[in-house]
C-alpha cells in the first residue's frame, strides 16, 4: 500500500491513541528503497592562515578533533567539543578551521596569470581550494550557467590517497564508504544546482564505488536523468587473479534528460581514421595535378596499403570529385518494391532511360531532380548501367559514440613527465581522451568545470580543443594544495607544518597544476627549458580566501570580491581593481565588468559605455542602499547586467547556510 492510499485510510480511524500507533507501525515497516549510509558529522577545513578567535572553530592538533572556542587568555584557550565536554590547550597546539554549514564569505586572491590567446575570449579560471566552498561560491557567480561538469573524485581504494575531516581514510575504517557518499552527496548536491537545464555531468570512477556512486547520482539527479555508463579500459593488470582490471567508468547523467531530447541534443564521434583518409586525399588531389580520375586511382593505391584499424565505412570513400572532395557512391535502389518510385531516368549522354531495379529508385521524382540539379548522380558509361550516389566523407564524418572505449592509461602520466619535465603526479587522466568527450557533448562555446581539478587535465584538454577548433570554451577547475600522505609525513616531520612556505610549495596547485597549465600554454617550463611553442590562452590563478563579516559590511574586502564580480560579469579581460586614485568607478575596455563606488555617478559611467569601445557585460554598484542602486541602475541600457553587489553577495551565502 501507497504512503498517501495508507493516510487516506488512517484518517478514517477516530480513536488517536490507535491512529498513533498504526502509523508508528507502517512507518517502522515499511522499508525505504535506494541509498542507505550513515551521514556523517559536517566536514571541516584547516584555515592556518586564520586568526584563532572566540566563537571561532579550531581543530585540535592533538587528536585532529573540531572544538569551539570558549575563551583565549594569553597562550591559552578553552576549547568545547561537540557534546559541551570543556578543556584547556595551549594556543599553540591549535588552528583557525571551519565546519561545513558554518556561513563563510569566500573571496578570491589572485596569484598569477596568463595571457596569450584572444582578449575578446573569456579567460579560464584555476582555483586553489576547498571546493566545496568554491561550489557555494559557484552558486553565486555562475547558478544554471555551467553546460559541462567534469569530475574525477577519489576513487576510495583505502591506500591513503584521500582525505575526510582532514585525516587521511585507510581501508581498515569501517565507515569508509559511509564518509565518501556524505563527501560526494554535499557537492553533488551544490553542483546540480549550477548546470544549465541542457547540463551534463560526467563522473569518473572505478569498482571501489562505482555501484554506490550511481545509486546517489539516481537520487541526487533523478534515475531518469541518465544518459550513459561510459567504460574505459586503460589496460590490463597481468598479476590480478579474477580479472584484467585496468577499468574507469565515466557514469554521465543530465540536468533534464528531457530538454536535451526536445533540444535534439545527440552525442556524435569522429569516425576512426577521418581525419587520416581526408589528409591522403588531399595529398593524392595534390599529386594529380587537381584530376578526379587520376586522384581517385591514387587513393585506392592508398588504401592497399593503410585499410588496417578504420571504420568498415571508411574505405567505401575512394573517389575523389573534380573538386578535390573524398567520397562513396551508393546504390540508388528502393529497398522494398514501391510503384510510385518507379520513373525513367535519362542518361545524359545517351538520353535514354538507365536500368532500373524492379524496386524502383529510392528518391521520389522531385527529389531526384533535386539530386541531379545538385551533381550527386553518377552515371556509368552508358544507359545500360544503374547510376549510383555520392555520399561525401565530410557529411558522414561523425557515428554514435560507442559506451565502451579503450585508450592506454600511460599516455597521460608520459605526457605530464613531459610538460614538467620530471614525475609529480600518479596516474593523471589522459588529457587526448577527455577532449574526445568534450568535443562531443558541449557545443563551442561551453563553459566547463571540473571541481576535482587534480593535475589540471581538463583545462588542458578545453585548452587544446579551442586551439584545434577555434573554440570559446571556458574552463573552471578548482583543486586544492594537497599533498601525498608520504610527502605530508615527510614535511611534518621535517619540521614544516601545513601553510608554512616550504609545505605549501609542495601542494598539488603549486608544484602540479598551476606550472603545467602556464607551461601548456606558454611553452615553457618552470625552470626556462623550452617545451613547446605554447596555445592561446587566458587564465587567472586564484586562492580560495575567506573573508570576515564585518569587513565585507564596512566596504573593506573589495580587493578580494573584484575576481568574484569578474567570474560573474563572464570573466573577460583583466580582473578590474579600485586604485588610489579611484573616486567614483573603475573600468577597462577590455573587461567584461564595470564598477560603480559613487551612484551619482551612474550617468557619466553610463555614457562612456556607450560611446567608447568596450567589452563591459555587468556593472557593478556598490552600496549600502536599494534605492540608490535601483536609481543608478536606470542610467545603463538594457544590455548591461546591473547589480549592487554588498548585499546581494552577502544574501547569497546567508542562503547557503540553511543549504549546508
Amino acid at each position: 500500500m501507497s504512503k498517501s492510499m495508507f493516510e487516506v485510510y488512517l484518517n478514517e480511524v477516530t480513536d488517536e491513541g490507535l491512529r498513533a500507533r498504526l502509523k508508528a507501525e507502517f512507518e517502522r515497516t515499511t522499508k525505504k528503497f535506494g541509498l542507505v549510509f550513515e551521514r556523517h558529522s559536517p566536514e571541516g577545513i584547516r584555515m592556518p592562515q586564520s586568526q584563532v578567535r572566540r566563537g571561532r572553530t579550531v581543530i585540535r592538533e592533538a587528536d585532529g578533533t573540531f572544538h569551539k572556542v570558549r575563551a583565549i587568555s594569553g597562550d591559552s584557550v578553552t576549547l568545547a567539543d561537540e557534546h559541551g565536554n570543556v578543556i584547556e590547550e595551549k594556543l599553540s597546539n591549535v588552528t583557525a578551521a571551519r565546519q561545513f554549514g558554518e556561513v563563510v564569505f569566500p573571496g578570491l586572491k589572485t596569484v598569477g596569470s596568463v595571457r596569450t590567446g584572444n582578449p575578446e575570449d573569456p579567460a579560464h579560471v584555476v582555483i586553489n581550494g576547498e571546493n566545496f566552498h568554491a561550489l557555494e561560491m559557484l552558486g553565486y557567480t555562475h547558478p544554471e550557467s555551467v553546460d559541462l561538469i567534469y569530475i574525477d573524485p577519489p576513487y576510495n581504494t583505502g591506500n591513503k590517497t584521500w582525505q575526510y575531516n582532514d585525516h587521511y581514510v585507510a581501508e581498515q575504517d569501517s565507515f569508509r564508504h559511509s564518509k565518501w557518499l556524505s563527501f560526494m552527496e554535499r557537492r553533488l548536491t551544490l553542483a546540480k544546482k549550477l548546470l544549465k537545464p541542457t547540463g551534463i555531468i560526467i563522473v569518473a570512477i572505478d569498482d571501489n564505488e562505482h555501484h554506490r556512486l550511481r545509486i546517489l547520482m539516481d537520487e541526487v539527479f533523478g534515475d531518469q536523468n541518465f544518459l550513459a555508463n561510459l567504460t574505459w579500459q586503460g589496460g590490463v593488470k597481468n598479476d590480478s587473479r579474477f580479472g584484467g582490471g585496468g577499468v574507469d567508468y565515466q557514469i554521465a547523467y543530465g540536468r533534464s534528460k528531457d530538454t536535451l531530447v526536445e533540444n535534439d541534443i545527440r552525442w556524435k564521434d569522429l569516425k576512426p581514421g577521418f581525419d587520416q583518409v581526408v589528409a591522403a586525399a588531399s595529398q593524392a588531389w595534390s599529386e594529380s595535378g587537381n584530376d578526379s580520375a587520376k586522384a581517385s586511382a591514387l587513393m585506392r593505391e592508398w588504401w592497399k596499403s593503410n585499410g588496417d584499424g578504420f571504420d568498415p565505412g571508411m574505405k567505401m570513400n575512394n573517389r575523389i570529385d573534380e573538386q578535390g572532395r573524398v567520397y562513396q557512391t551508393d546504390q540508388l535502389r528502393s529497398p522494398n518494391p514501391r510503384p510510385n518510385l518507379q520513373y525513367d531516368l535519362l542518361h545524359p549522354e545517351t538520353g535514354l532511360p538507365v536500368r532500373m531495379h524492379p524496386n524502383g529508385w529510392v528518391y521520389s521524382e522531385e527529389r531526384m531532380a533535386e539530386k541531379l540539379a545538385e551533381g550527386r548522380i553518377e552515371f556509368g558509361k552508358d544507359h545500360t548501367t544503374s547510376p549510383r550516389y555520392r555520399r561525401y566523407l565530410d557529411e558522414v564524418s561523425t557515428r554514435v559514440p560507442e559506451n565502451v572505449f579503450k585508450s592506454e592509461r600511460h599516455v597521460g602520466s608520459k605526457h605530464l613527465v613531459n610538460v614538467l619535465g620530471d614525475k609529480r603526479f600518479p596516474f593523471p587522466k589522459d588529457h587526448n581522451v577527455l577532449m574526445r568527450w568534450f568535443r562531443m557533448v558541449t557545443p563551442k562555446d561551453a563553459v566547463i568545470l571540473d571541481f576535482f581539478g587534480g593535475s589540471g587535465t581538463t583545462a588542458e584538454a578545453v585548452i587544446r580543443l579551442n586551439a584545434e577548433d577555434q573554440g570559446t570554451r571556458q574552463c573552471i577547475l578548482v583543486t586544492n594544495n594537497e599533498l601525498s600522505a608520504k610527502d605530508d609525513a615527510a614535511l611534518r616531520k621535517a619540521g614544516h607544518q601545513p601553510g608554512f612556505s616550504e609545505y605549501e610549495a609542495q601542494g598539488v596547485f603549486h608544484h602540479v597544476t598551476k606550472p603545467r597549465i602556464e607551461t601548456v600554454v606558454t611553452g615553457v617550463r618552470q625552470d626556462g627549458s623550452t617545451y613547446s611553442d605554447g596555445l592561446p590562452a587566458n587564465v587567472e590563478f586564484l586562492d580560495l580566501a575567506y573573508l570576515e563579516e564585518s569587513r565585507v559590511h564596512a566596504a573593506l574586502e573589495y580587493e578580494n570580491l573584484a575576481p568574484l564580480f569578474w567570474m560573474k560579469s563572464c570573466a573577460v579581460g583583466p580582473v578590474v581593481q579600485r586604485t588610489e586614485d579611484t573616486q567614483d568607478y573603475e573600468w577597462n575596455e577590455e573587461s567584461s565588468m564595470a564598477v560603480l563606488f559613487n551612484a551619482g555617478k551612474a550617468a557619466e559611467l553610463a555614457e562612456l559605455l556607450t560611446t567608447k569601445p568596450n567589452q563591459v557585460k555587468h556593472v557593478f554598484i556598490i552600496t549600502d542602499s536599494p534605492e540608490q542602486g535601483d536609481l543608478a541602475g536606470e542610467a545603463f541600457g538594457g544590455e548591461i547586467t546591473v547589480e549592487p553587489i554588498y548585499g546581494s553577495y552577502l544574501d547569497a551565502f546567508q542562503i547557503n547556510r540553511s543549504d549546508s
